[in-house]
């Protein structure tokens, strides 16, 4: 055995006790090490709880469109083809922006190391400039790939608009704003914010809804609802069922609630879901019980018995989306206008016969209203019925040949009711230019409809309510639209099987509505190109335009019932531009002229006014609107006044009547 001297021990032993202080040492680092580790996990986990990272541009200058870095608040961005922009063009939240232009980009030159879930940003046209398009790029490789998020948005606004983005990208992340459209148009891009995909979305939190009450009964509406933490695919639940929701801001969704959801009363609750988050708190939603509906008055409020079907409308108060207007205590089919208006067609059998109804308005768990009595008159012994057209375009232009409308709008049955009209019914009882004319049958006994642009014009068919055949005279004043070969060969049989035709012509280039077809052109193709009988009626509307006072009435006409029946004798006839016409015997035997130009021959032209007969039917014809012209109408309309003067009332109240067959 070697024996080593006393100081090699002792250097051994200070070896090793230094090996030993040494190893303490390392552990001791290894330890803080780990607590070190924990501390950064903690401050990890405490930034992950930061779910979002804003850049506004408010820091950093960059005022040239060249290529170049700048250091923003979020970290250095490149922009090329871009700047800073801070004036008062720039679109900013705040006191500046970026702008791009061309095909410019703006790139992050780092990357957010918590991923991307979603990624808003906020874009506006800068200036007056056009709409630009633009794209959003990801990297998940530092920049060595870019991958396009979501689809290609267009900025088309000068108010800056957010454009959202689902990313859901772990890890390492930075992204491209892309100008794509390559225009000089430009582009501010600002508050670019970037939500962490590893943050878990909040349970959301309900303040209240806006309205958090209704009536039962009504119709839908939207709600809001008010509160924080809302995210895109957050949902407004109604009693626990989600509605079809609508993201407007983390504080703010809005909800279509159906009228289904508020058809009976009671309370609801309104919650909001975010789905892997939970479920807010829930605020109370009260659907009270409808007021009773106030029924204040019917319009009409009567009929003349065998009327065709018409509208009647109730006006009140406290009308519900689901009120029914009820006739002899049965709902019929019902339009809700507003809460203080409902229609409903009443069915032509509902006044078929003289009588009277009861007329309600009902709302389900509301009650019934006060009853309206309708009246439906006897109809007068002898009466006719006279149809006024309105489909062939009457109130074009300057014109206004109606009998009645409302708001400029000639509805099938004229109110008020004509069954109240007196004696001393004064014209202007209806709106429209010839409303003298409608009264005056009234006052005679008889019953009279418009035939509305809604309408047909149809014989023979039994499911039209205005079918010619309900009529026995049919008045057409100055058509504006052309006859369709179904509707001429319904005239012309109306006619030939005992229908009276009122005709009524205006002159030539009288085109109102500016169709290419006037009046004379309308009329004469009419007679001249239908498949029933060429020239039914014998005679032709002239291209003429003429303005008179005529005196040369027919010789020898006491015994014509139109120049010399009931309503008086005719001795002038007024033109204020209108055509003429040309008769021919020789296609009908019985036309005959009632009224020339002063000066001219009473032959076959240069007549003013005519009648004829074609089967067992009768026509009359006038080719000026103006003599019948009560000076009264819709607003808007210049009227002059023709039907009092001379002898026009006895003129076209006898021709009616003739046609009528009442003389």
């Amino acid at each position: 055995m070697r024996f080593y001297p006393r100081t090699t021990f002792f250097i051994l032993f200070l070896l090793l006790a230094f090996l030993s202080c040494k190893k303490n040492s390392f552990e001791s680092t290894a330890a803080e090490n780990e607590a070190v580790a924990a501390a950064g996990k903690l401050n990890t986990a405490s930034a992950k709880a930061t779910s979002t990272q804003n850049e506004d541009f408010e820091t950093g200058t960059k005022t040239a469109y060249a290529v170049a870095n700048v250091t923003l608040a979020s970290g250095s961005w490149s922009f090329n083809d871009a700047l800073i922009g801070n004036s008062a063009s720039d679109r900013k939240n705040g006191t500046q922006s970026a702008r791009v232009r061309n095909s410019g980009i703006l790139s992050t030159n780092f990357d957010y190391s918590t991923g991307a879930s979603v990624v808003t940003v906020a874009h506006a046209l800068y200036g007056t400039d056009a709409s630009c398009t633009w794209q959003l790029w990801y990297s998940s490789n530092g920049g060595t790939s870019y991958t396009q998020a979501g689809s290609t948005i267009t900025t088309s606004s000068t108010t800056l608009q957010t454009a959202s983005f689902t990313i859901n990208v772990a890890g390492n992340i930075r992204f491209q704003l892309r100008k794509t459209d390559g225009s000089t148009n430009r582009i501010n891009f600002d508050d670019f914010s970037v939500s962490s995909y590893d943050a878990p979305p909040a349970v959301p939190v309900l303040s209240s809804v806006n309205p958090n009450t209704t009536t039962a009964g009504g119709p839908s509406f939207t709600l809001t609802a008010t509160g924080t933490d809302f995210i895109s695919g957050s949902t407004i639940d109604w009693n626990g069922t989600a509605l079809s929701t609508t993201y407007v801001s983390a504080t703010s969704l809005t909800a279509v609630v159906p009228a289904a959801n508020i058809a009976a009363a009671g309370t609801n609750t309104i919650t909001v879901t975010t789905t892997g988050a939970g479920t807010s708190s829930a605020v109370n939603f009260t659907v009270q019980s409808p007021a009773a509906p106030v029924l204040s008055s019917i319009s009409p409020s009567t009929i003349t018995a065998g009327s065709s079907s018409f509208t009647l409308t109730a006006t009140g108060t406290s009308f519900m989306n689901n009120s029914t207007i009820n006739w002899n205590g049965s709902a019929l089919s019902t339009t809700y206008v507003n809460s203080t208006s409902l229609t409903a067609t009443i069915p032509a059998a509902n006044v078929a016969t003289a009588g009277t109804a009861s007329v309600t308005v009902n709302t389900p768990n509301g009650g019934t209203s006060a009853a309206f009595t309708f009246t439906i008159s006897p109809a007068s012994s002898g009466a006719k019925r006279f149809l006024f057209d309105a489909k062939k375009g009457e109130t074009a232009g300057n014109a206004d040949w109606v009998i009645d409308e409302d708001n400029s709008n000639p509805q099938k049955v004229p109110t008020p009711a004509q069954s109240n009209i007196t004696s001393s019914t004064a014209e202007t009882y209806w709106t429209g230019a010839i409303s003298s004319w409608g009264i005056a049958l009234v006052k005679a006994g008889n019953f009279v409809e418009t035939l509305p642009s809604s309408g047909s014009i149809t014989y023979g068919n039994a499911s039209n309510t205005q079918d010619l055949s309900r009529y026995d005279v049919f008045v057409i004043d100055e058509p504006n639209i052309r006859f369709t070969a179904a509707e001429k060969t319904a005239i012309l049989n109306f006619v030939r099987n005992g229908g009276g035709l009122f005709m009524v012509s205006d002159h030539t280039v009288s085109d109102r509505n500016n169709d290419g077809w006037d009046s004379p052109a309308i009329w004469n193709d009419l007679m001249t190109n239908n498949t029933v009988q060429n020239n039914p009626f014998g005679f032709s509307v002239d291209l003429t335009n003429i303005s008179q006072l005529s005196t040369n009435v027919r010789s020898n006409s006491s015994s014509n019932p139109i120049l010399n029946g009931i309503k008086g004798t005719v001795t002038k006839l007024e033109f204020n531009n209108g055509a003429t016409l040309t008769l021919q015997p020789a296609a009908n035997s019985t036309v005959q002229g009632l009224i020339w130009q002063n000066g001219a021959v009473q032959g076959n032209t240069k007549v003013m006014a005519a009648s004829s007969t074609y089967g067992s039917g009768r026509v009359f014809v006038v080719t000026d609107s103006s003599p019948m012209d009560d000076g009264t109408g819709a607003s808007g309309n210049t009227l002059f006044v023709g039907w009092p003067l001379y002898s026009h009332t006895q003129l076209f109240m006898n021709a009616s009547l003739w046609l009528a067959k009442l003389q």
